[in-house]
């Protein structure tokens, strides 16, 4: 295959680790981004993402085959181009797709003939057909013969130490067979395996059949989990057993809530989407209803076991482990953590953190740092709730010198000072 160069629109958590894969993979590589702070933290080789150690950028840096820059027009010079923006919800759960429309609107004004642009973020099905594909054939341009358009579905997991960004199959769906082929051709030199798909619809809505499917199913353990406190039986116990089984049966467990940017996000696109077919995805909008009150039921527990002791929440101190939305990473992106934090601040509680990977924090107006995870600090909280089950923390010495752990991860597995721990 000829020399390619390749733009990435967006260098997050999607972005950055493409990039430098793209890099060490021998191609030509500028990455676009419009915050000025991440394009100063690349040129200095130092990464602001856990998955990319920051030698590896240093030395896709040092290569010269990566270049930073937040001037769109530099696009013309690539061959390809990945867009890697993020896809929020507004206020009322409407899908945002502004950051696509920007990046589109950027890369239809210097699109040439021969380039393929791939569309990363995830999104509703039909984005890549209704916004993307007009707008670059207004220019007098014909894909599939002038110019290439896929949707290819980003499947980062942050800190999953298993599955690397290159051992995940990548799907691709084009808007006819020979777009498919291109990003097929360049995507073989970073990716194991290739799955191409008919359609862009069809990879745009199989992204979001992986959100939903765990979605609703850590829903579920959530809701039974409520049911199991109220029936006094150890819902963690049930799953264990229920793990058993060698066949038809997926573990999930419950917890605080859901954060990160694809599950507590990614169901409502298609549920948005549905609206307009005249139907209600009754199983995602149940989902989100259950996960979304689940910092609230945690407060709300937390609440019940201080009044058994005769400790009232208001003004009690409550120490809180782990910030992030999942473990040994420091990504807060609709962390439960910070829900269960800001609703903990609404009740008079005085709420301090500890997370190795987060020093410090925003959380509402507060700005907030993390405290040292010694002694003093745990026996002086009236509580310490475990929100994210870092392998940093020590919960048996935790144990040993709290007065109370409220571990919503499970945490704590040994059984000495039991009657101290309380599980969700």
């Amino acid at each position: 295959m000829k020399k390619q160069s390749v733009g990435i629109i967006g260098l997050g958590y999607v972005g950055l680790p493409l990039a430098v894969k793209f890099v060490q993979a021998g191609f030509e590589v500028l990455g676009i981004d419009t915050d000025t702070r991440k394009l100063k933290m690349i040129r200095s080789g130092k990464s602001y993402i856990d998955d990319i150690d920051s030698a590896d950028l240093k030395n896709a840096v040092r290569s010269g085959r990566f270049c930073v820059s937040d001037d769109f027009s530099c696009l013309s010079r690539t061959n390809v181009i990945c867009v890697c923006v993020p896809t929020p919800l507004d206020k009322n759960k409407q899908p945002d797709i502004s950051y696509i429309e920007h990046a589109t609107e950027k890369i239809a004004k210097t699109l040439k003939k021969g380039q393929l642009i791939i569309l990363e973020s995830t999104t509703y099905p039909g984005t890549t057909e209704e916004i993307m594909l007009p707008a670059f054939e207004a220019k007098g341009l014909r894909v599939g013969r002038d110019f290439n358009l896929v949707f290819s579905p980003e499947r980062v997991d942050p800190g999953n130490k298993k599955f690397k960004l290159n051992d995940v199959p990548k799907v691709i769906g084009g808007i006819t067979e020979k777009c498919s082929a291109r990003a097929a051709e360049v995507y073989s030199r970073v990716f194991e395996k290739i799955h191409i798909v008919s359609s862009p619809k069809v990879a745009e809505t199989e992204k979001l059949l992986e959100n939903i499917f765990r979605n609703v199913n850590i829903a579920l353990v959530n809701e039974l989990a409520i049911l199991c406190r109220r029936m006094d039986i150890d819902v963690w116990e049930v799953i264990a057993a229920a793990k058993t089984k060698p066949y038809g049966y997926m573990a999930f467990y419950p917890g605080p809530g859901i954060g990160g940017h694809c599950i507590p996000l990614d169901p409502f696109y298609l549920s948005w989407k549905a609206k307009e077919y005249g139907i209600r995805t009754r199983f995602i909008e149940l989902a989100g209803e259950i996960n979304d009150k689940m910092p609230e039921y945690t407060v709300r527990l937390l609440q019940d076991i201080l009044n058994e002791r005769n400790i009232s929440l208001k003004d009690a101190k409550v120490l809180v482990l782990g910030l992030s939305y999942k473990k040994d990473i420091n990504d807060m992106r609709e962390s439960p953590a910070v829900k269960v934090i800001e609703q903990l601040f609404v009740k008079g509680a005085a709420v301090s953190y500890s997370d190795p990977h987060v020093p410090e924090a925003r959380i509402g107006s507060r700005k907030m740092k993390s405290v040292v995870l010694n002694q003093k600090n745990v026996s002086s909280a009236d509580a310490v709730i475990v929100l994210t089950d870092h392998s940093a923390f020590d919960y048996e010495k935790i144990v040993d010198n709290a007065r109370l752990v409220l571990d919503t991860r499970n945490a704590v597995k040994s059984k000495k000072n039991s009657k101290k721990v309380i599980k969700l």
